[in-house]
């Protein structure tokens, strides 16, 4: 009996490793075309060489944050002219000097929805998952940019940043270090927003009704510029696709769903119209909080109230927080009726 038990059991953990491979595989086919790169790092040479290659001198954007002119140097990297944009170094001399790649909408966010991130974090992810790779390497995401303020934005949000002094000289992006949030120049305020609602949209990520809103108001008042038009039919032509929220193809919507595939096998009642049942949770009911990957609900989870905002995803059901990665707070009461 014991034995037959022990197959049965791993006949199943068999069946569940063939059908992640199979879902695996069939995400990959849905998000990277033959012409995409496979990882980050060959993302990072097909940019320098088919998207930013005549990009680095004046006359052009320039690095993302500060508009600073560079000197390719390698197969993707680059020495910053500081001179070009009245950049001052703000502490790390040797961060500033080089062009690193951006993750506008950073890969940790990227990963936290991933069982591979909870199991061992990025490097974790690049060795055992696929699609996180794919993820990661998603050329519409990146950008270059100055290297220490790439490391000052770490993954911050991006806001209004108030009462702070020019950190980079003539730069006039700015980075609150105590609220961690991260403001951009206004120059690229609006391609910022745009990138955000396609990563969001596509990679099905959860966006605070705030961030929304933000975004929004970018997105309005500046507009789709030629080279950022120009910056995405490059891109297109090596994924597959466009961003439709910069070629006006898409609007994004308050609180829209997402229009893509999920990254997650849906299930037949998940299919089915939502209906009132007994217990059901509405929508917003449900915080996640960002930082230690706990779930509240709301009129049972003391701290639901007390989540700050800027540290908020929201889930419409539990599952969904759930299949993100993320876990039921402790000091939450049992439903009524659970067993």
């Amino acid at each position: 009996m014991a034995r037959r038990k022990k197959s049965q059991q791993l006949n199943l953990k068999t069946l569940a490793v063939f059908l992640a491979s199979a879902i695996s595989a069939a995400i990959l086919l849905y998000l990277q075309p033959a012409d995409a790169p496979e990882n980050f790092s060959a993302a990072k040479v097909l940019l320098r060489e088919t998207v930013y290659a005549d990009q680095n001198y004046q006359g052009h954007l320039g690095t993302l944050y500060c508009g600073c002119d560079w000197q390719w140097t390698g197969k993707s990297g680059g020495v910053v002219d500081m001179y070009s944009c009245g950049y001052t170094i703000r502490s790390q001399a040797h961060r500033a000097k080089r062009i690193e790649w951006e993750h506008i909408v950073p890969a940790s966010w990227l990963g936290r929805q991933r069982q591979c991130w909870q199991e061992g974090g990025r490097k974790n992810c690049n060795a055992t998952d696929p699609v996180f790779n794919v993820m990661e390497a998603d050329m519409h995401n990146l950008s270059p940019v100055i290297g220490e303020v790439n490391a000052d934005r770490s993954n911050y949000r991006f806001g209004v940043v108030k009462h702070a002094e020019q950190q980079y000289g003539r730069c006039s992006s700015k980075t609150d270090f105590n609220g961690r949030v991260f403001e951009p120049r206004d120059e690229v305020k609006g391609f910022v927003a745009r990138v955000n609602f396609y990563i969001h949209d596509r990679y099905q990520l959860s966006m605070s009704p705030a961030q929304q809103k933000l975004f929004m108001d970018w997105h309005t008042k500046y507009p789709v510029s030629e080279w950022e038009l120009e910056r995405n039919n490059r891109i297109a032509k090596r994924m597959g696709h466009d961003n439709e929220f910069v070629t006006g193809k898409r609007q994004w919507q308050l609180t829209q769903a997402v229009s893509k595939p999920t990254l997650a096998p849906k299930t037949a009642q998940a299919t089915q119209p939502t209906r009132a049942q007994p217990g059901a949770i509405q929508p917003t009911a449900i915080k996640g909080n960002k930082t230690n990957q706990l779930y509240h609900i709301k009129d049972r989870c003391p701290s639901f109230a007390k989540l700050s905002e800027r540290n908020t995803v929201y889930f419409k059901t539990e599952q969904e927080a759930q299949q993100a990665g993320y876990k039921l707070a402790g000091n939450c009461r049992t439903a009524v009726g659970s067993n």
